[in-house]
């Protein structure tokens, strides 16, 4: 097998052990668990906390003691153990802790991932910028196959999807051994300082202004990734409480119609080295930003019915957005790093993004959305009109009864029912990715020299 399949096939179940339950994990909390909605933001902050430390912390250990690969393959077989425990978990307090150590072996793998693919392309003078996007996107079609069994299965809303990607993960993590040996690089002097005996040279990069002012802006586009992870699957699927759209495929196949976001992005990293090489980093970021304004406000006004073309849309965008700052991101880094600290200046974009950014979306929105974007009601009336319905419509009167609520004879509820204010949240969320757009465009100073691209392919 040629080292480009190799890596594809690493690239495909890296994302796929992610996909198996990303997207769904909503509906099994709030679907079969019937959790409280205060603490769901907490499970995907926990991907924040996890790469706040962990991708740093395994990359100065691939770049000092232990081969890469090895590394990769251990952290997955510990992912696969703590997935599979995660069915027999019976409290959302005990879940968010297991979610966390799941967390602290699987997110240092992305990052890893990116660097054994960097090592081995050079290893076998191959251009990266050429190569690296077509077997990338190989991981997005690994996250597409992995949702659609997920929901083609049933298991949506099930703990079956912890099953599906924790032996996917165990396949990944026994496959890692046979990769390319990416070894420790120990290129450090007798007289080397201590930051660089333990391998923290990365953290050197914030000295430099664009490079801290790019690791910030990563950090708030980070946070957008969080939000569109964290609900959109259960935002399409909360269409079920409107008849007039309970029955529409969208409802019934959420999270197929949230893969074609995925799908749009196996186009858009394919484009990716013409973009690169005719705009440079700086567009290209500044696209992805305001690809993220639209991703959100296509959300704001769409519906299954009349506003479907809207989200369809806006899942097309989200192929743009996420891998125009994400990829190039990664290469961007590339461009101002060596074989010395590949592995830990790619962990250090990863905990920027993945770790304070999703830290600062998980937490402000789910702050933000209890606070000012939850109505509640308290009456059949006010409940009906909310959802576009007569009071004595079965299906909403079956929604309130799924909640554990009477209803007095005046239509009134024993004690209020809560539901999202989707549309202002997508607004408020688009004009929080306006506003980085705006900033960026104004504060970062980069010019294109099309040489950088040729640097990060040799």
């Amino acid at each position: 097998m040629t080292i480009k399949n190799r890596l594809i096939l690493m690239n495909f179940f890296q994302f796929f052990v992610w996909g198996a339950w990303l997207i769904t994990i909503a509906n099994y909390w709030f679907g079969t668990k019937n959790w409280e909605g205060t603490q769901f933001g907490l499970v995907f902050g926990t991907m924040g906390i996890a790469s706040l430390f962990m991708p740093t912390l395994t990359g100065i250990i691939a770049d000092r003691w232990v081969n890469a690969e090895r590394l990769y393959g251990i952290l997955h077989i510990l992912y696969a153990g703590v997935l599979f425990s995660l069915p027999q978990v019976a409290t959302p307090t005990t879940f968010i802790y297991v979610m966390l150590l799941a967390m602290c072996f699987y997110m240092p793998t992305i990052s890893l991932s990116n660097s054994i693919s960097y090592t081995a392309l050079k290893q076998n003078d191959r251009d990266v910028v050429k190569d690296f996007p077509p077997i990338r996107v190989f991981g997005t079609i690994g996250f597409i196959v992995a949702m659609w069994i997920t929901n083609l299965t049933g298991n949506k809303a099930t703990e079956y999807q912890f099953y599906i990607a924790g032996i996917a993960a165990l396949i990944l993590g026994f496959y890692a051994f046979t990769l390319p040996k990416c070894k420790p690089q120990r290129l450090i002097s007798e007289n080397a300082s201590l930051s660089e005996t333990l391998g923290l040279e990365a953290f050197k990069l914030f000295a430099n202004y664009k490079m801290a002012l790019f690791f910030i802006f990563s950090m708030f586009l980070g946070g957008a990734l969080q939000l569109t992870n964290a609900y959109g699957d259960v935002f399409l699927d909360e269409f079920k409480h409107f008849p007039k759209y309970a029955n529409s495929f969208v409802v019934e196949y959420s999270t197929i119609i949230m893969s074609i976001s995925q799908i749009s992005e196996t186009l858009f990293i394919l484009a990716i080295p013409f973009f690169l090489k005719r705009f440079g980093i700086k567009q290209v970021m500044l696209i992805s930003m305001l690809a993220w304004v639209l991703r959100f406000g296509l959300f704001a006004f769409g519906d299954p019915v009349t506003g479907l073309w809207m989200i369809v849309l806006s899942c097309i965008v989200y192929g743009m957005a996420f891998d125009f700052f994400n990829i190039s991101g990664s290469l961007f880094v590339e461009t101002n790093t060596n074989a010395k600290n590949r592995s830990s200046a790619q962990g250090l974009f990863m905990m920027m993004t993945n770790g304070f950014g999703a830290v600062l979306g998980s937490f402000t929105s789910g702050w933000a959305i209890d606070r000012f974007f939850t109505k509640s009601f308290s009456d059949t009336t006010e409940l009906a009109t909310y959802l576009q319905t007569e009071p004595t419509n079965e299906l909403m009167n079956e929604f309130v009864k799924g909640h554990g609520i009477e209803v007095s004879a005046d239509g009134l509820f024993s004690s209020p029912i809560f539901m999202k204010d989707w549309h202002h949240i997508w607004l408020t969320f688009a004009a929080y990715a306006l506003v980085i757009a705006i900033a960026f465009a104004l504060m970062f100073k980069h010019k294109h020299d099309p040489k950088d691209v040729q640097n990060i392919a040799h």
